[in-house]
């Protein structure tokens, strides 16, 4: 397998630490290329039209993208359980589905800050981005007593999350906000799979 990735992209973090916690990391031939929302890739828009990363080629050549999609790829090829079971399956999806988002509004915010010329700028709607984080961090706070017993693949979405506000938006200062994740941040962030994953 060859995964088109960025060392700095939230989503590939996630790819990454999933393939890790699966075994399957060994597996698979990681191809740099640089992301920008103007000036896309080339080599990734061969097999992805919107020329993003992560992009996952199998080995028989089919290509897989976004990360929720190569995720439950890589789980169902390592007979994982990362996505759950028949029951619990759409929550899960359904609050992964919240942290990409969240994720994505603050990929836009950067690009919107560092990006686009200064005069440019719409500073209200960086905002309105950064709120669905609030909302989303929000949402887990409230159920932080349940993170610690979960297998699935939510935590590691949220650890992404937390990631990259600490390496993206410093001033966001998530930690005074919410010291329930904080907490357990702290705990979930000793596993090999997101110390090795650590943005740079």
């Amino acid at each position: 397998m060859k995964l088109y990735y960025s060392t700095t992209s939230p989503f590939v973090r996630k790819v990454m630490m999933v393939a890790e916690e699966l075994g399957l990391l060994e597996q698979i031939e990681k191809e740099p290329v640089q992301a920008h929302p103007v000036s896309r890739s080339q080599a990734v828009l061969v097999s992805n039209p919107l020329g993003q990363v992560p992009t996952l080629l199998t080995d028989d050549g089919q290509a897989i993208y976004d990360s929720r999609v190569i995720c439950e790829y890589l789980n169902e090829k390592a007979g994982g359980s990362l996505f759950g079971n028949q029951d619990s399956r759409w929550g899960i999806l359904s609050e992964l589905t919240a942290l990409d988002g969240a994720l994505a509004a603050l990929v836009n915010a950067r690009y919107e800050i560092s990006v686009r010329p200064v005069e440019l700028q719409w500073l209200a709607w960086v905002d309105a981005l950064l709120d669905k984080s609030r909302t989303t961090l929000e949402y887990f706070e409230s159920r932080v007593q349940e993170l610690d017993e979960r297998t699935d693949i939510v935590p590691f979405g949220l650890v992404c999350l937390l990631g990259y506000l600490d390496f993206r938006f410093a001033h966001f200062d998530w930690r005074k906000s919410y010291p329930g994740l904080d907490a357990w941040n702290n705990r979930f962030s000793q596993r090999p799979s997101v110390q090795h994953s650590i943005p740079a």
